[in-house]
């Protein structure tokens, strides 16, 4: 079995492969990323409170084919429909200052 004994940097993977912070190339990625996560954590919210996408759809007032495509990631919810979501599985999004 071969092992790789060599440390990268995450920093320059990503640089090399998505191009530079700032970087047109970078922004999209990152903004898929952030699509993908936001669908991943709210179907994860979901099933841990064992409702169906009807069911939380119906919450909401929207139909499961939106809160399909949003945990499929073929859409990305606007910042406020993700609070609405959020709110109507019971989390509270809270916003941190991260950069001094």
């Amino acid at each position: 079995m071969r092992t790789n004994n060599e440390i990268h940097s995450f920093d320059k993977i990503l640089d090399s492969k998505y191009g530079k912070p700032g970087s047109k190339q970078r922004s999209k990625a990152e903004e898929a990323a952030f699509s993908y996560y936001s669908g991943l954590l709210l179907k994860q919210a979901r099933r841990k409170m064992k409702i169906t996408q009807k069911q939380l759809a119906e919450k909401l007032g929207t139909d499961s084919a939106y809160i399909s495509r949003i945990e499929n990631d073929q859409i990305t919810p606007s910042a406020g429909a993700f609070f609405r979501i959020a709110n109507a599985l019971g989390y509270i999004v809270e916003l941190k200052h991260i950069i001094s």
